[in-house]
């Protein structure tokens, strides 16, 4: 790496460090209530690789809005 990457690093990473911490977190409310709720819409199995592997917290986020079932 060179000085100037190193130096980008410091000055974002305050920045990357909360964005980070908010997406763990929304992954793991959207999985405790995954494992919680009786039903969804799909497959539960779906609902775990969507909200693991989809992009930078876009995958909680459509299980929130799309695959939780009606209580």
């Amino acid at each position: 790496m060179s000085e100037q990457e190193i130096e980008l690093l410091r000055e974002l990473l305050p920045l990357l460090i909360p964005l980070a911490l908010i997406q763990l977190g929304l992954m793991i409310v959207a999985l405790v209530d995954l494992a919680r709720r009786p039903a969804t819409r799909g497959p539960k199995w779906v609902w775990v690789l969507v909200i693991l592997f989809v992009n930078a917290g876009i995958g909680p986020i459509l299980y929130f809005v799309l695959g939780r079932g009606e209580e």
